[in-house]
């Protein structure tokens, strides 16, 4: 067994037999599964459902996940510089439940060294290119000794799509809260005419009933389990959310934290310009994600009521030391369950927003912009070179073809 007890390799195990076949002593092995363990890794800077769905389509393919971080020195160098630190991007990735592991400063080009040095098995990544600061596949070796996986790139969203969304933040944009358009898709679970938000507009991301299950643990509270509910927008799922998510975690002995999400017009009342950047189905993907989080409501009410109390048999309703917004009728969101004596106000020790996120974007705006300008033509160009190759090697073997000589059939 190696490390933490999770890896355990092919065995024979030699048990005694009640009868025996061969002087009365019979020993028959008993072979153990060998754990298939499964590296990925990456920069994992702004962490998305994106990068969720990456790992819980590795962890499939295994038993036992092993996630690689790099610096932000390594980052810096082949990308540009990261959003997020370093230690918050490790502890981001801590919080994924599908992960059994980090391995901090993994390197940025993956070798059978680092595999091997990990007992992994193969590592996986998403089909999209990522390419070293001199324009090489990170993944070559591997690939080359067939020890890489791919698994689906998860479509409409991405780090440079997100910063984009942030940037656009800064520009004239209009808040929607007395926009007709408000008014006519209150009730269209985030989506508009297009199939998008309009508060988040620039989202192509399109959600299913399948995808929310393969996201969802599945686990009913059991007896004994202390039903502790907390509702926000947990817009651009961050480590702020994370660290105040573990904190709420560690009220009870046996939690079963519910979190409540508001739709993207509720978001929108409270915390207007154009909020939410993330639209309340992948809000709900990033969230389901995380280990301290058992269920999801989507599309939460504001008001946290005797209904929706007595529905989930809530114990607890816990809520930050961020601003609490009053309801649309100006009353309390939470003057039920501080009726009840049930409400809690917890400190994470951590102050991070969402809006210290877009902070950082918005200071860092050029930086951000050029890194992604640069990330962009890197990619276009090995784009490029393929094709180029493939048509030269199609161009070759109809060469070939024309070449030959006819032969006739010989009667």
């Amino acid at each position: 067994m190696i490390r933490n007890g999770s890896h355990a390799v092919e065995e024979e195990d030699w048990g005694k037999s009640s009868s025996s076949s061969q002087g009365g002593l019979a020993c028959s092995p008993v072979k153990r599964k060998r754990l298939i363990r499964v590296w990925c890794d990456g920069c994992y800077d702004m962490v998305h459902y994106g990068h969720s769905n990456q790992l819980r389509q590795a962890k499939a393919m295994g038993d036992y996940l092993a996630v690689g971080v790099h610096t932000d020195e390594e980052i810096a160098k082949h990308k540009g510089p990261p959003v997020f630190t370093q230690a918050e991007r490790y502890k981001m990735i801590r919080a994924i439940k599908w992960v059994d592991e980090i391995v901090e400063g993994a390197p940025y080009v993956t070798t059978l060294e680092t595999l091997d040095k990990y007992n992994c098995d193969f590592c996986v990544h998403g089909d999209d290119i990522t390419l070293t600061v001199d324009g090489k596949d990170t993944y070559e070796e591997v690939k080359r000794m067939d020890r890489y996986r791919e698994c689906k790139r998860t479509q409409g969203v991405s780090t440079t799509d997100l910063v984009g969304r942030m940037l656009l933040l800064t520009k004239a944009h209009h808040s929607n809260i007395d926009n007709t358009a408000y008014q006519q898709h209150t009730d269209n679970f985030g989506k508009g005419p297009k199939g998008h938000s309009p508060w988040t507009g620039v989202s192509q991301f399109l959600q299913t009933s399948q995808k929310i299950i393969q996201f969802a643990s599945g686990k009913e509270p059991q007896p004994g389990d202390t039903i502790i509910y907390v509702a926000g927008a947990f817009d651009l799922f961050h480590i702020g959310h994370v660290d105040f998510l573990e904190t709420i975690h560690k009220q009870a002995e046996k939690p079963y934290v519910i979190v409540g999400l508001h739709f993207d017009q509720e978001v929108n009342r409270y915390k207007g310009k154009n909020y939410p950047i993330m639209n309340i189905h992948e809000r709900t993907l990033s969230v389901l994600a995380c280990r301290y989080v058992s269920e999801v409501v989507i599309g939460a009410p504001y008001a946290v009521g005797k209904d929706l109390l007595d529905n989930f048999k809530v114990d607890l309703v816990c809520h930050g030391k961020t601003e609490v917004f009053p309801d649309a009728d100006g009353t309390d969101p939470y003057a039920e369950p501080k009726k009840r004596g049930i409400f809690r106000v917890l400190d994470s020790g951590n102050n991070l927003t969402t809006d210290d996120i877009v902070k950082r974007i918005i200071e860092n705006r050029l930086q951000f912009e050029a890194r992604n300008q640069k990330k962009e033509a890197k990619e276009m160009a090995v784009i490029e070179a393929m094709k180029h190759q493939e048509d030269s090697v199609r161009t070759e073997m109809n060469h070939t073809e024309l070449s030959k000589p006819n032969k006739s059939r010989s009667s």
